[in-house]
């Protein structure tokens, strides 16, 4: 089942609506994206991520550069172009939040369902419930975001690390 992170954008004006305001959270689905594995810079440019757009020419000028002076484009350059497609589609979704975080976006929570219609139901009926803006937990660890757990806490069945058996 698809987890989806979820983003709330800073307010733009102090008479702005709750529904404006809501409408514009962004759900970010975790896993691997095929089109961004596909074709990368037309997935890049899809979500104005001018940065990272940037970033991924150079890397490709610099890896073509650095393999045609080294005499091996031929044989290794479809492989380097694989992996890095591969890397693209595998860090999407940790691509869109740090593009997201730069922006201004607070990471609001985590929501699992089937689909983002779904995804966005229940987020926004846990919201109402709670009649106001929960606070934001850790965001998710990703090469960007590294150490998404705080403090001492144990993900899993597994005991505390102080706990006596």
């Amino acid at each position: 089942m698809p987890v989806y992170t979820v983003h709330e954008p800073p307010r733009r004006a102090k008479d702005d609506d709750l529904i404006a305001h809501t409408s514009r959270f962004q759900f970010v689905r975790d896993g691997f994206h095929f089109w961004a594995f596909l074709l990368a810079p037309l997935w890049m440019l899809r979500h104005r991520m001018w940065l990272e757009f940037i970033v991924y020419l150079l890397l490709v000028g610099g890896l073509t550069f650095a393999l045609r002076r080294l005499g091996i484009e031929e044989t290794a350059g479809a492989w380097v172009a694989l992996l890095l497609a591969l890397l693209i589609g595998m860090e999407a979704p940790s691509l869109r939040r740090w593009k997201l975080a730069r922006r201004g976006f607070e990471y609001r929570g985590v929501v699992v369902a089937d689909d983002l219609e779904i995804a966005e139901r229940r987020f926004f009926d846990g919201w109402m419930a709670n009649g106001e803006t929960p606070a934001p937990a850790s965001p998710p660890s990703s090469f960007l975001h590294p150490g998404g757990t705080a403090g001492n806490d144990v993900l899993g069945l597994f005991p505390q690390p102080e706990a006596r058996p």
